[in-house]
C-alpha cells in the first residue's frame, strides 16, 4: 500500500469546467500533506487510477466535475461504499447517469471493473464533485466553477485532516458552505 489516502483529481482541461479536478490538484500541489496522503492529477488516465487503487488505499477522494442538476459551482460530496455494493458504479446511481467521469475515460464502471479484474477492492470512496456550467470545448473554467475551486480545496484538506480522527470528535461547524452530503448507500 502506498498510503492510507489517495486524493485522485481527474478531468479534461480542454473541456472547460471538466478541468475542475485538475485545477484542484494544481492548488493542492502547493500544500503540505500528512504522511500517507498522496495527491495525484490523473487528468484523463482511468487505467492509471485503477492500478493505483489496486495498491490498497484505505480512503480515496475523487475530485471531478459532477453534473447533478444543481447550480453551477455547487460542491457535492458523495460517499460510495463498495463493500456494500457488488457493483460500485451502480451504487453511484445518479452520478453515473449524470456522466461523472464520462468523456475522459474515467467511468466508474470501467475503473472498478479493472480493479475487480485485478482481484482488488477499493477502500472508502468519497467523490468531491462540482456542478459545471459548461463542458464544451475551452480551456478556462467558468466563473462559478473557478470560484468553487478554493472551497473544494478546503473540503479536501478538511477530509484529509479528519481522516485519522474519531468521527464523534469532529467539530459540527466543520461543514463547508454549499456542501451537499449525499450518502448513496
Amino acid at each position: 500500500m502506498k498510503g492510507h489516502m489517495l486524493v485522485a483529481c481527474v478531468g479534461n482541461i480542454f473541456m472547460s469546467d471538466d478541468g475542475f479536478g485538475v485545477e484542484v490538484a494544481r492548488r493542492l500541489a502547493g500544500r503540505q500533506m500528512p504522511d500517507g496522503v498522496r495527491v495525484v492529477d490523473y487528468g484523463t488516465g482511468g487505467m492509471h487510477l485503477a492500478y493505483d487503487l489496486a495498491d490498497g488505499y484505505e480512503t480515496t477522494i475523487l475530485v471531478d466535475a459532477s453534473p447533478r442538476g444543481g447550480e453551477p459551482g455547487t460542491i457535492t460530496v458523495v460517499e460510495v461504499d463498495p463493500a456494500e455494493h457488488p457493483n460500485p458504479a451502480a451504487a453511484m446511481g445518479a452520478l453515473q447517469g449524470s456522466m461523472l467521469f464520462d468523456g475522459h475515460g474515467m467511468q466508474p464502471d470501467v475503473v472498478f471493473g479493472i480493479l475487480d479484474m485485478l482481484g482488488e477492492k477499493a477502500g472508502r470512496i468519497l467523490v468531491v464533485g462540482c456542478e459545471p456550467a459548461s463542458v464544451d470545448y475551452g480551456m478556462e473554467l467558468s466563473e462559478p466553477v473557478a470560484a468553487a475551486v478554493d472551497e473544494a480545496v478546503r473540503i479536501v484538506l478538511d477530509m484529509v485532516a479528519a481522516a485519522g480522527q474519531d468521527p464523534a470528535r469532529r467539530p459540527d461547524d466543520a461543514a463547508p458552505r454549499q456542501l451537499t452530503v449525499t450518502d448513496e448507500r
